[in-house]
């Protein structure tokens, strides 16, 4: 697991120093994201898809939902329906279920996906002044080395907090 670490940083040279010291510590290039309103030079890594939507919170948002109606769907079947034995009255609450899942994390999802991500809003001001976010996800247990590094090296640089358990994969 990994923590997601988020930094204000004043200008395109200080990214590229920050950028640099936090490869030299051994954290991986495409953990490191910076976000912009205005458009990031190439040497830069810039925040996918999946950081600058609503895309993850939206899907979910919409698989909790959808696989309680599922549920709920699945248990009217079963009162509806006569099955007679358990073991069929449970599958069918269970199909049901996952499919309420699926299908309200797919739709739930393509509405998120238009959507600004709502954890970043709170830096709208910052970034609509010229600031750079960097966000990077470093190993649970470098978190506080990777802090005190940055803290030390680039004092320019705020730290705006950290989000815990971003899964370790890409």
């Amino acid at each position: 697991m990994r923590h997601r670490l988020y930094y204000l940083v004043p200008d395109i040279e200080s990214a590229r120093r920050t950028r640099d010291d936090i490869l030299l510590s051994c954290i991986e290039r495409r953990h490191i994201h910076f976000f912009s309103r205005s458009p990031l030079p190439d040497d830069l890594p810039q925040a996918n898809f999946l950081h600058t939507t609503d895309i993850i919170h939206g899907a979910e948002s919409g698989m909790l939902v959808g696989a309680l109606l599922g549920f709920a769907v699945g248990v009217v079947i079963v009162l509806y329906f006569d099955f007679n034995a358990a073991s069929t009255q449970a599958a069918a609450v269970v199909a049901a279920a996952l499919i309420g899942l699926l299908f309200g994390g797919w739709a739930a999802s393509l509405v998120a996906a238009s959507l600004p991500n709502s954890r970043l809003k709170c830096f709208d001001g910052d970034l609509d002044g010229g600031r750079l976010l960097l966000i990077v996800d470093v190993p649970n247990q470098r978190v506080a080395e990777i802090e005190k590094l940055l803290r030390e090296r680039h004092p320019e640089d705020g730290f705006k907090g950290e989000e815990p358990h971003i899964p370790a994969f890409p």
